[in-house]
């Protein structure tokens, strides 16, 4: 890897992990605050509608997004042309489901889904207008500019539901905290993109990426619904209650596997783009990608399972113990999620969105059909079978990257397994050490710092080179402070 090249991947990796990390430290503290006021029940009728907002999201932007990232040099046409076309589509797809919503509330046994559906569903029409500044600033590894978009945003709208909340608004205060939400966060991006909307509006470029980018709404849809799929189904099987336990350990578990997801997310696919020609190099970029993704993965979500039940109690309270062993089994899973973006990335950044489409497909077909196998078992037991497919269908995706990469499972093992078994082992020497201890806050607080160290110290013994290179980074950044 080109010096240049290595230091703006470092640098994005590093504004990236600043935009995850304050991303999470934002949603911990509203979603704590959040979860002390409102009940699993209004958890339960907002995350419902999940499924539907996302889907209409893939459709308004229709894989255009990743078309554009994925041009070596995208003109000003080329926005322009996607940002219309967004804008339609979502004006369209918001119509269908505002007349849709008697339907959705019928689905679901509850009438108050309804009004709720339909300002809910205002979120997407929001974000339709922000969608190729966020494109733009992807393109263009504005890390730092995202980080302080989302920064912004999250407070803005956190403040708004608390007010809300507090105020006994009850599950309005959570569809209020979206809206808000996306509106700041594209003022935001408005803020620091040029003015990249015209009344000159060419379809063009949407066409010449149309094929490209169908693949890639086909497929978010299927990753949608595949990340959605339970919250769907246990609303139309199970009480809100039961819902709203499985939507809070869900929120917990994509806070955790979603900031090492969006770190490495964020330069993956410009990254990727750039050495797409040069084989031996995309591989090596590639496999190391994996290697700080594992650095970061492995010990973060197991150690929100050793810590979730003391977690779950300190924070938000003895009414939310039903989805401390949900969190548990969805962090095993969790650990493992980062890895497809990775592998995800390298097949869109090769222009490869029919296999992208194909792998998700298959994807979401077996879990339904787990699903329908396993749902009279109850939710333990298909959250349990949901987490361990996600173990097992990166086997598929490693196969692509075979193909692609040359990459083979005996390096991405190599890459992988000694960072998986350092962070298992890690957990469950500080389960050990501090099985003995009593408290919720001194277990909580000990777990914590014992893994931490443990962890530091074991991959300072192994010598690991990604510690090295992320300690010998932020050096570097502090002297040129």
């Amino acid at each position: 890897m080109s010096e240049s090249l290595k230091e703006k991947t470092a640098t994005g990796l590093f504004w990236g992990a600043m935009n995850s990390g304050t991303t999470q430290v934002l949603n911990l503290v509203f979603g704590i605050v959040l979860g002390r006021l409102l009940s699993p029940a209004d958890y339960g009728i907002v995350g419902v509608l999940t499924v539907f907002t996302a889907i209409a999201g893939n459709l308004q932007s229709s894989g255009f997004t990743q078309g554009l990232i994925n041009l070596k040099h995208p003109t000003r046409n080329d926005y322009n042309s996607v940002f219309w076309f967004n804008v339609l589509v979502s004006l369209t797809v918001y119509a269908v489901l505002f007349f849709c919503a008697p339907l959705i509330a019928k689905f679901f046994h509850e009438p108050r889904l309804t009004t709720l559906s339909r300002f809910v569903f205002l979120t997407f029409l929001i974000s339709s207008l922000g969608i190729t500044s966020n494109a733009y600033m992807t393109k263009n590894m504005m890390n730092r500019e995202l980080m302080v978009c989302g920064g912004v945003a999250l407070l803005g709208s956190g403040t708004v539901g608390t007010v809300l909340a507090f105020n006994g608004f009850a599950y309005w205060s959570l569809a209020w905290q979206q809206v808000v939400y996306i509106t700041l966060l594209n003022l935001c991006r408005f803020y620091y993109t040029p003015r990249i909307a015209n009344l000159h509006i060419d379809f063009g470029p949407v066409r010449r990426m149309f094929r490209f980018g169908m693949r890639l709404l086909v497929t978010n849809i299927i990753n949608t619904l595949s990340q959605n799929v339970l919250t769907f189904i246990f609303g139309r099987l199970y009480p809100m209650h039961a819902v709203g336990n499985f939507s809070q350990a869900n929120k917990w578990n994509t806070m955790a596997d979603s900031f090492v997801a969006n770190t490495v997310g964020q330069i993956a696919q410009p990254v990727m783009v750039s050495v797409k020609e040069e084989p031996g190099r995309e591989k090596q970029v590639f496999r190391k990608m994996m290697r700080f993704t594992a650095f970061l993965s492995f010990p973060a979500m197991f150690g929100l399972a050793l810590v979730a039940n003391e977690f779950i109690l300190l924070t938000i309270g003895p009414k939310w113990t039903g989805s401390v062993i949900l969190l548990q089994m969805l962090c095993v899973g969790g650990a493992f999620v980062p890895f497809y973006t990775l592998y995800q990335n390298l097949a869109i950044s090769r222009g490869r969105s029919d296999i992208y489409m194909w792998c998700n497909v298959g994807q979401i077909a077996l879990q339904i059909l787990i699903i329908v196998v396993l749902h009279s078992f109850g939710i333990n037991v298909m959250v349990a079978a949901y987490s361990l497919f996600l173990v097992l269908w990166l086997a598929v995706w490693q196969y692509i990257a075979y193909r692609m990469v040359g990459v083979t499972v005996l390096e991405t093992l190599k890459d992988l397994g000694p960072f998986c078994l350092a962070a298992f082992m890690t957990m469950a020497v500080t389960y050990v050490l501090t099985s003995f201890l009593h408290g919720n806050a001194l277990l909580f607080l000990s777990r914590v710092v014992i893994a931490s160290v443990v962890y530091f110290i074991v991959m300072k013994l192994s010598h690991a080179v990604i510690l090295e290179e992320c300690l010998a980074f932020a050096k570097a950044k502090l002297k040129r402070k």
